[in-house]
Order: structure tokens, then C-alpha cells, then sequence
């Protein structure tokens, strides 16, 4: 990935955002066709409300090819949130996590918040360990239905 770009996310990178996780997460998670939309709305809502200052999403490409996003979203006053974290299969174990979470928890830092949260799941365990490499703790989990599988939710946080 010598060729490897971070940028900020552009409303013409929402189609393909939508639909790589929807793809992803139905191939990996058993995820049904509710993902999709729910990703849609976060990015209709970001692209329309967004506060540049305090909310920033980037997209990582090697060339023109997209492989990864994450999203740093206002929660609240004092926290944010991470929303939207995605590496490709084929990006997956050469260190884009890391620099995409290392540039998203520097921007909340930079914004003034003083912590950060996020929802996944239990499945999610290799992104579990790369979020406990940079001091996130898991601070909460439950079982839930949601998009057509049986979930255990996970509410991870750190403080900034």
C-alpha cells in the first residue's frame, strides 16, 4: 500500500459507502437489507448538518480505489462518536486500522472532545483488540436483535 491516501469523505463517496457495507456485512455478519439504509441515513444526516469543525469523515484509496472510512461524529457536547469504520478484506492486516483510528481520535482531540464511544459487536473481535491497543475499554454489552441477526452489542470508550 505504498501508494496509500487518506482524504476526507465527499458526498459522491456515499453510494459506495453504503453499499461496501452493506456488502461486507451481510457476506461477514449475516447482516440483512436494513444495514444499508441505516448507513445511508448517517451519511444523509452528515452531509446535510454537519459541523466541519467538530465532525470529519475520511476515506483511505490506494490509486482511485477506495479501501477503507471511518467517521468522527458529535455525540454530545464533551463526546464523540465513531461511526462507519470499514477496511476492505484485501486492505485488512497491513495497518490502515490503525492510522484510520490513530487520524480519527487525533481530529476528536483537536475538536475539544473529551472522550469518545462506539457500538459494535461481539463478532467484531479483531476490530475489539485493535480498539484495546489504543485504550479503548469495553464498557458495556447486551443482546439484541438488529439487522436481521442475533447481536451481542458492545459500547466501547476512551478518553481522550
Amino acid at each position: 500500500m505504498d501508494d496509500l491516501h487518506i482524504r476526507r469523505f465527499a458526498p459522491a463517496d456515499s453510494q459506495w459507502l453504503v453499499a461496501r457495507h452493506q456488502d461486507l456485512y451481510a457476506l461477514e455478519e449475516g447482516f440483512d437489507d436494513t444495514f444499508g439504509p441505516m448507513v445511508a441515513g448517517v451519511l444523509r444526516s452528515y452531509c446535510d448538518s454537519h459541523d466541519p469543525a467538530r465532525e470529519c469523515g475520511w476515506i483511505a484509496q490506494t490509486g482511485p480505489r477506495r479501501i477503507g472510512s471511518v467517521f468522527c461524529l458529535q455525540q454530545s457536547e464533551t463526546t464523540a462518536r465513531l461511526r462507519l469504520f470499514l477496511t476492505m478484506p484485501e486492505a485488512r492486516g497491513r495497518g490502515l486500522g490503525k492510522r484510520l483510528l490513530r487520524d480519527c481520535m487525533r481530529f476528536a482531540r483537536l475538536a475539544g472532545y473529551r472522550d469518545m464511544a462506539l457500538l459494535t459487536h461481539e463478532k467484531q473481535q479483531k476490530s475489539g483488540a485493535l480498539y484495546a491497543a489504543f485504550g479503548w475499554e469495553q464498557a458495556a454489552s447486551r443482546p439484541v436483535r438488529a439487522f436481521g441477526a442475533d447481536l451481542i452489542e458492545q459500547t466501547w470508550h476512551v478518553m481522550l
